[in-house]
């Protein structure tokens, strides 16, 4: 991904997990380049259908655990109930996310995440927007 746009992620180089740079105007817009980058690091394959929906609401206190809350949110649905996301509506109120997600069942995985992690977690806010760099254990 070109990391002059306004959003987007890439992976980066790391010994024995992965990690991935990501950077976007506004919180919620990098919690879903986040998860989009989570998603390809994966090779995660969505069903055509049947479309499914959830919603949920995280309480946090600062952006590194809201980033890793949210994660590992996601890996929780497509570990227990075999789905992943394509369509996100984030709202950030008072300390909390509201998440309203469209995806579908998981067709495929080209490798397994197990979690994102705070190991060398970093969100900053920036004047260009926020940009974070995320670990996964894999």
């Amino acid at each position: 991904m070109d990391p002059h746009q306004k959003a987007g992620y890439r992976e980066l180089e790391h010994t024995a997990d992965w990690a991935l740079e990501v950077w976007a105007p506004t919180l919620e817009e990098l919690l879903e380049q986040a998860a989009r980058g989570m998603y390809a690091l994966a090779g995660t394959r969505l069903a055509p259908s049947p479309r499914v929906r959830r919603t949920f609401t995280l309480e946090f206190q600062d952006p590194e655990t809201l980033l890793v809350d949210f994660l590992n949110e996601l890996l929780y649905y497509g570990e227990v109930e075999g789905v992943a996301f394509d369509t996100f509506d984030l709202r950030i109120q008072e300390g909390r996310l509201h998440a309203h997600l469209e995806g579908a069942p998981l067709a495929g995985l080209v490798k397994v995440i197990k979690a994102a992690t705070f190991h060398d977690l970093n969100v900053e806010k920036t004047p260009q927007g926020w940009r974070a760099t995320v670990v996964f254990d894999v």
